[in-house]
């Protein structure tokens, strides 16, 4: 893992804050004269309020730990511990951050369709799966990898053999 991965996973998590944060501020169904949201009491609003914080507190986990990772002094001990554990969580986070932003995504598209086009919101959230998907199947060999050389089996340990 050099610097310039960490840095486009620091931007993806960044866009990740962006987009939820923004999505925080908007709410979907609008508010009365006080701020209140109108669809405060459904269902779907709730899920997408929970999806939408944890989407954004997770992506800011992962932007911490992916600038954790930047501004790391880079010593022979960090390579065994310090910075794999941070791309874990990092990664771990992200992927989480992601799902939850789906799901928050899934809501507001069920909050403003379903009423309007029940047919055409089932293919629209399934689609929505995908990218979440694809993150996983990209990114998990690395945190598989990444896990089994830090909690693994030790490199200064030989394994026992019985003959």
């Amino acid at each position: 893992m050099n610097k310039g991965n960490s840095f486009i996973l620091l931007s993806f998590a960044a866009l990740v804050i962006t987009v939820v944060f923004a999505a925080a501020f908007t709410v979907p169904g609008g508010s009365d004269s006080g701020g209140i949201p109108n669809l405060l009491h459904k269902l779907s609003f709730t899920i997408f309020a929970i999806s939408d914080t944890l989407a954004l507190f997770s992506s800011i986990t992962s932007v911490l730990m992916f600038s954790g990772i930047l501004t790391s002094r880079y010593a022979e001990e960090d390579f065994l511990v310090s910075l794999p554990r941070k791309l874990i969580i990092g990664l771990t986070t992200l992927f989480f951050s992601i799902a939850s932003m789906m799901v928050a995504i899934g809501a507001t598209v069920f909050i403003s369709l379903y009423h309007k086009w029940n047919l055409v919101f089932i293919p629209i959230t399934l689609v929505g799966f995908v990218p979440v998907t694809l993150f996983a199947l990209l990114q998990f060999p690395l945190l598989l990898d990444m896990y089994s050389s830090t909690y693994g089996h030790s490199i200064f340990i030989s394994p026992v053999i019985f003959w």
